[in-house]
């Protein structure tokens, strides 16, 4: 791959976590696009914080593991194909154990009879080192490494990829620097090729996956009955790109799903990244055909100095029971159970859940029904153990009418504590191990930048809304959302819709701008409200008709050690648009 190619590398997506649809690499390579053409790079994204810490786990019972095994399935499948349509694949599978999955990718390319140059990426892995850059003590700590190992392969013709912990936007970045041939100091480009990356990192939520407007895509003709297509990038020498899928393919790409996806999880308007900071307030996207969105004008800067480090660490035991409470008196009942059990807990750590009364006069048993968890961790197995569930099933014939549990009480599970740490670009060697098993480190930027994350912050105070908002209705009633974790972290993009009439959009997002303020989104989420003013960060993006919500520390110590009914806060978004407010009349239709 070099510049001298086609004027636009055609990379798609086949994965979005590790547990995706197992079929999509077979169905992207025997796909096309409306034009017949096929990808040049497919990728697959199959790391997160929660999927580190569970192959951690898989290296503690077994050191050769450590790799997304499903995608080495998928392999096995589709090696000859890409082979025969010169598809490169690039994935970060190897988890923490790149050069294991590299040599088993090998040995089933002999097995299958196939010549398949092989290269991984290697050295984000900080654990033999942990103690030495402060991270003593971690079952997992990786560096987010950047493209320019991936292109260094592929430059020097590796059909196959592998990587470590990678920016999950490399897979895409590195591609594109070996086709185009760029330099570390294009930053516009580079943060073009992020962009375009960060769509496609999550697969099928770029093509109307996790969509709030899915309605809308429904009420359009689009038939949600069948598999949703995994998105492609056709990106230019200039960094910009056109978000499509392959014909054929379920769902849809318009700029509202794009712009789900690009809210997604992020911080505020600057997105840092180890090649390249890219201002996330310059994107702009325009629906340019059926399933068609160009994204455009972004702009990059050097990157910042130190690299994040994805650190695991192993926090305890947790455990949990779910009561079903039945009928009347919920509340006196969900009390009774709680002071009854509660004594007996000797777990350092005790949640319950607080039910709400379900319909009254329901002609179901389960519509007169509602669930009451109790959650309980400690640094020791045995007060979750038969400590907690003995004396919970002891209640079963002396406690609230109507006891019962939804199952048996489980066993105990470890459960992990994520943390992003810092650490010097020195501490960091990333290695790329060619096809021919030369080893090269990729170089590192010239030059660095600290980003000013306050540029684009709601200002405070904004002028107040006019006198005229008179109707009290859903904040979704013309406002989308997306929503996830980082860390601790809770993201909660929202954003104007597009399918509205186009006379009303820019005063839409002016409204939208106005009203989310931090002390509207502890209106909005009362469970909220608890923390601290600088706690809750406002972000607009007025390109995307978006603003971007940061809820530090809503998520405790992240998914593997949150207690909350949604750890990931995945669904914390349409929570947040089946909230009412205010709406000024001629704003609606």
């Amino acid at each position: 791959m070099t510049g001298t190619h086609a004027p636009t590398l055609l990379v798609g997506n086949c994965s979005g976590f590790y547990g995706d649809r197992m079929s999509a690499m077979r169905e992207m390579l025997e796909g096309a696009l409306d034009d017949g053409r096929t990808l040049d790079v497919l990728t697959g994204d199959y790391l997160a914080e929660l999927t580190m810490l569970i192959l951690g786990k898989d290296t503690m019972r077994d050191a050769s593991l450590g790799y997304a095994r499903t995608h080495l399935r998928q392999l096995e499948d589709c090696l000859g194909l890409a082979l025969e349509r010169g598809t490169r694949i690039v994935s970060n599978a190897g988890g923490l154990n790149p050069a294991g999955l590299a040599e088993r990718v090998r040995e089933v390319a002999q097995g299958l009879g196939l010549d398949v140059a092989v290269a991984h990426v290697e050295g984000d892995d900080l654990r033999a080192r942990a103690a030495d850059v402060g991270l003593d003590g971690a079952l997992t700590a990786n560096a987010y490494l950047g493209g320019f190992g991936i292109a260094r392969a592929l430059t020097a013709g590796a059909d196959v990829v592998v990587t470590g912990r990678v920016t999950d936007a490399s897979l895409v970045v590195g591609p594109a620097v070996a086709h185009f041939g760029w330099e570390a100091d294009q930053h516009d480009e580079l943060a073009g090729a992020v962009v375009a990356g960060h769509v496609l990192e999550c697969g099928t939520q770029a093509t109307g996956g996790n969509f709030s407007g899915f309605r809308s895509l429904a009420a359009a003709g689009v038939d949600l009955s069948v598999p949703l297509g995994f998105p492609v990038a056709e990106i230019e020498a200039d960094g910009s790109s056109t978000i499509t899928k392959q014909a054929g393919t379920g769902g849809a790409v318009t700029v509202d799903t794009v712009t789900a996806q690009l809210v997604y999880e992020i911080q505020s308007t600057r997105y840092l990244g180890p090649d390249v900071t890219t201002h996330l307030d310059t994107v702009r996207l325009e629906q340019v055909g059926p399933d068609r969105v160009r994204v455009s004008d972004v702009v990059g800067e050097a990157p910042p100095e130190r690299l994040k480090v994805c650190v695991n660490e192993l926090g305890g035991w947790r455990n949990s029971i779910e009561l079903v409470l039945t009928g009347l008196d919920i509340e006196a009942k969900a009390d009774w159970v709680r002071e009854q059990l509660a004594p007996r807990l000797t777990a350092q750590e005790v949640t319950w859940t607080r039910p709400t009364p379900p319909a009254a006069d329901a002609d179901t048993e389960e519509g007169a029904s509602v669930l009451l968890r109790c959650t309980v961790t400690d640094p020791e197995q045995g007060p979750v153990a038969k400590a907690f569930t003995g004396p919970a099933v002891e209640l079963a014939l002396g406690s609230y009418p109507g006891f019962t549990m939804t199952g048996p009480p489980g066993a105990p599970t470890p459960y992990g504590v994520y943390r992003a740490a810092y650490v010097d670009r020195s501490a960091v060697e990333h290695v790329v191990v060619l096809p021919d098993g030369t080893r090269e480190t990729a170089p590192d930027p010239t030059t660095y930048a600290e980003a000013d994350h306050t540029l684009g912050l709601r200002p405070s105070p904004y002028p107040a809304p006019a006198d005229t908002l008179n109707r009290r209705l859903p904040l979704g009633t013309f406002v989308h959302a997306r929503s996830g974790d980082k860390g601790g972290d809770a993201n909660l993009g929202l954003w104007v819709s597009h399918d509205g009439p186009p006379d009303k959009y820019a005063a839409r997002v002016t409204w939208l701008a106005k009203i989310i303020s931090p002390r509207k989104v502890r209106e909005l989420l009362p469970e909220a409200a608890a923390l601290p003013d600088e706690a809750i960060e406002v972000h607009v993006l007025p390109n995307l008709g978006a603003v971007n919500v940061v809820i530090k520390g809503l998520l405790g110590q992240g998914v593997a050690a949150s207690t909350r009914f949604d750890p990931q806060a995945k669904g914390l978004g349409e929570w947040a648009r089946s909230r009412s407010v205010h709406i000024q009349e001629g704003l609606l239709t």
